[in-house]
């Protein structure tokens, strides 16, 4: 049983045929995005007015200069299109939401953390590049698919001992980083031809060895955050071990109940 399946509220609503394979995700990221006709506000979503906060799992690059260049030059090219550009210290990969403060306790953020640490993957690396869309968003497609979606599986397993399972299940995740936000409804072909002489650009590699449990919060147009836990990944003998099985096992099954749509998946 596949671990992914259809899901509308994600982009693209489809999953594609091979998460191991980066030309097949990005391929499919892109007939998704160019069959768009009309873009829509990123920032009209109930219940993410401005000030909001919430924690959320995320991969952050604070020191990566080669997907600072790459995000700045698309930014330039970008930039005749009024799109809202992700700051440089800024750029993320969203996994899973937590919950909000003043609801979440710190020891629940302590138990998490204990949790996740004890069933993450090994480190792992993911190619950035081609660039793609959203509804909502221009992105850079990521790949192999494969190491995020065992990251989010095992993050959702962590959730759901301790209360605190994501809103989406990993059925439902659809990796990416987004580099600029649309903040109107347009007509989406502008935006896809823009993108589209960009995406011959080189790819940056990305590498993955801790995750952050961070206190996101929206601040006009722009994303910013704290972070709370920085949890290390596992060691590559834990990845084909005991957790791994189980991640095997249960793939297809959802890891929490459905529900709201994270900051930027669209």
């Amino acid at each position: 049983m596949p671990l992914l399946s259809a899901d509308p509220a994600a982009f693209p609503a489809e999953p594609p045929a091979d998460t191991h394979d980066p030309a097949v995700t990005a391929a499919h990221d892109w007939a998704a995005f160019s069959a768009l006709d009309e873009m829509t506000d990123h920032w009209a979503r109930p219940g993410w007015s401005d000030g909001s906060r919430a924690y959320y799992w995320m991969l952050t690059f604070p020191d990566d200069q080669q997907l600072a260049a790459l995000a700045g030059h698309c930014q330039e090219e970008l930039a005749p299109l009024g799109l809202d550009p992700v700051p440089t210290d800024g750029l993320h990969i969203t996994l899973a939401r937590v919950g909000t403060p003043g609801v979440v306790t710190s020891g629940q953020l302590d138990s998490l953390a204990r949790d996740a640490e004890a069933l993450l993957p090994s480190a792992f690396s993911v190619h950035a590049m081609p660039l793609a869309g959203s509804r909502g968003a221009v992105r850079l497609s990521l790949g192999p698919w494969e190491p995020l979606l065992r990251l989010h599986h095992a993050l959702a397993k962590a959730g759901g001992s301790v209360g605190l399972a994501p809103k989406k299940p990993t059925s439902a995740f659809r990796p990416h980083l987004s580099l600029a936000y649309n903040n109107r409804r347009r007509p989406a072909a502008p935006v896809v031809e823009t993108v589209s002489g960009l995406r011959a650009l080189p790819t940056v590699e990305l590498s993955v060895s801790a995750v952050q449990l961070v206190e996101l919060r929206r601040e006009g147009r722009t994303y910013r955050w704290d972070v709370r836990r920085n949890v290390a990944l596992g060691d590559p003998a834990g990845v084909q071990g005991e957790n791994y099985d189980h991640f095997l096992a249960d793939r297809g099954r959802p890891d929490g109940p459905r529900g709201g749509q994270l900051p930027d998946e669209q």
